[in-house]
């Protein structure tokens, strides 16, 4: 008896010891930003913005039911689906922002939500910006985070 429970203690816990948790779906908030701001006056600086959403499983598809992209004040601005979206194992997704788009704001963000029929490793999801005025060039990447 005592031995079946030193076995039990010492079995791999999905998602804690055993490698990443798989997952059938997650709500993931990403910033990203319109454009930013420079020098002393806060001179906006103009950016382009690119979404990207990669499957990182190997098997499984996973389906994106919402793809949506809001200004600073939380007013939602674009609707990137107008159905949900298979993407198959390892295959990636990109949506862009212009850099002459500034209705996001230094506060914009993309909500993206996601879900799978069976468990499945989660996308990687991030942005990146960038933008070039006067010879000055500027880029940066951000990583979506899961919330409720």
């Amino acid at each position: 008896m005592r031995w079946i429970f030193l076995l039990l203690l010492l079995a791999p816990l999905p998602g804690l010891c055993g490698g990443p948790a798989l997952s059938s779906g997650q709500l993931l908030y990403v910033p990203v930003y319109s454009h930013i701001y420079t020098g002393d006056k806060e001179r906006p600086f103009n950016l382009a913005v690119t979404l990207s959403i990669r499957n990182t499983d190997t098997k499984g598809t996973l389906r994106l039911t919402a793809v949506d992209y809001y200004d600073t004040e939380g007013k939602l601005v674009r609707s990137y689906l107008d159905a949900p979206r298979e993407l198959g194992p390892l295959a990636s997704i990109r949506y862009v922002v212009a850099e002459r788009d500034v209705k996001g704001g230094s506060g914009a963000n993309f909500i993206v939500r996601w879900e799978s029929a069976a468990p499945v490793n989660a996308p990687v999801v991030e942005s990146v910006m960038i933008g070039a005025q006067s010879g000055q060039g500027i880029s940066f990447t951000s990583q979506a985070r899961e919330i409720q």
